[in-house]
């Protein structure tokens, strides 16, 4: 390809390079993990890579086309060498277009299953009954959505809030729209125990990640312990008198995941280790991609207040995502499942902006 054809395309240059780093890598061994994710990227670049071919096709025509015009014993073919060059030059235009395009849905995986975890954070009963506000609200919007939810526990408290609370959500589009969720939710308004009417800042965190299968994600049962206890809950609700309660530690990593939500000791087991082998994918993908991966602790940081991505004023009846600087007055309706696609669409935008910028610098 030719230099001076492509010295104003560095973006392309970039992701030849990695076409090439990717061949590369691919061809060594590997363990099942990382050959699994390399041939994920490659995959998602694949479409990519044949438009750049496209392109080197193209450039190879143009580079011959400015041979002719830039001789003038060839004076009867300028007019025709023109043409082309302008004809080739809109294909070309065309074909980076299409590649900015998937480059900015190149976040759009094919992820069948979810979990969305969310936890109350700073700001005592009234951080637990938000939780419990956002856990119904994200109910109502998967509903909305024709999307399948199952609740895999709840931990709740004595005034009616939570604790934690994991839901798995199945559907179309799931992980694309709801990964925008994932960060620290602070809610202003006057909580139900405030006789004063004093306006209370509380915060709760919320975290989206993939639900990884048994083949991505082999667990192995000499790195268990597992125990059992009695269920239990506020008001008396998810109490048996049998020991159906599961608690799974995994030793190397030191993860612990409690379900009790089941009657059937089989059925907490099954969902706390799916919940405990979606926590250790998040904490591979920390360790291998520490600056690129949203993964699970980066997402909640540290659940304080001032760490947010999202404030809810109900005095206000408005509701502002910082990270695109956009407000809504309209919280009443949010709060029942309508109109958090508005900012996912700004927070879609907004990642195109930056995808193209970061795979073209």
């Amino acid at each position: 390809m030719s230099d001076k054809i492509m010295s104003g395309d560095s973006h392309l240059q970039a992701l030849r390079k990695r076409h090439e780093q990717l061949s590369q890598e691919l061809a060594q061994p590997h363990d099942h993990q990382a050959y699994a994710e390399l041939s994920r990227e490659y995959k998602s670049l694949e479409p990519v890579f044949d438009k750049i071919t496209e392109i080197d096709a193209i450039d190879v025509r143009l580079e011959g086309t400015q041979e002719i015009l830039a001789d003038p014993a060839m004076a009867e073919l300028h007019q025709d060498a023109h043409s082309e060059c302008e004809a080739l030059g809109e294909q070309r235009k065309i074909l980076l277009t299409d590649i900015e395009t998937m480059l900015a849905q190149g976040t759009k995986e094919s992820i069948p299953r979810i979990l969305l975890e969310v936890r109350a954070g700073a700001g005592g009963d009234e951080a637990g009954l938000f939780a419990m506000d956002l856990l119904e609200m994200y109910q109502k919007i998967a509903a909305r959505h024709g999307w399948k939810v199952e609740v895999l526990s709840v931990h709740e408290n004595e005034r009616g809030g939570c604790r934690e609370a994991i839901l798995r959500i199945q559907g179309d589009e799931a992980y694309d729209s709801l990964r925008f969720e994932s960060g620290v939710h602070r809610v202003q308004r006057v909580p139900i125990t405030e006789s004063q009417g004093r306006i209370h800042t509380s915060a709760a965190s919320v975290v989206v990640l993939p639900e990884p299968d048994e083949i991505t994600c082999e667990i192995h049962d000499k790195d268990l312990r597992i125990d059992t206890f009695r269920a239990s809950g506020a008001g008396g609700q998810h109490v048996n008198k049998t020991d159906s309660a599961v608690r799974i530690t995994h030793i190397p990593s030191g993860i612990v995941v409690a379900v009790q939500d089941e009657k059937s000791q089989h059925k907490n087991k099954d969902r706390a280790l799916s919940i405990l082998r979606t926590r250790l994918m998040a904490s591979l993908e920390q360790e291998q991609q520490a600056a690129q991966t949203a993964d699970r602790r980066e997402q909640i940081k540290s659940g304080d207040r001032s760490d947010r991505i999202r404030t809810y004023n109900f005095p206000q009846n408005r509701v502002t995502d910082h990270r695109v600087k956009v407000s809504i007055r309209r919280l009443d309706r949010l709060m029942t499942g309508e109109g958090l696609e508005a900012f996912w669409e700004e927070l879609a935008r907004d990642e195109k902006v930056r995808l193209i910028h970061d795979a073209t610098t």
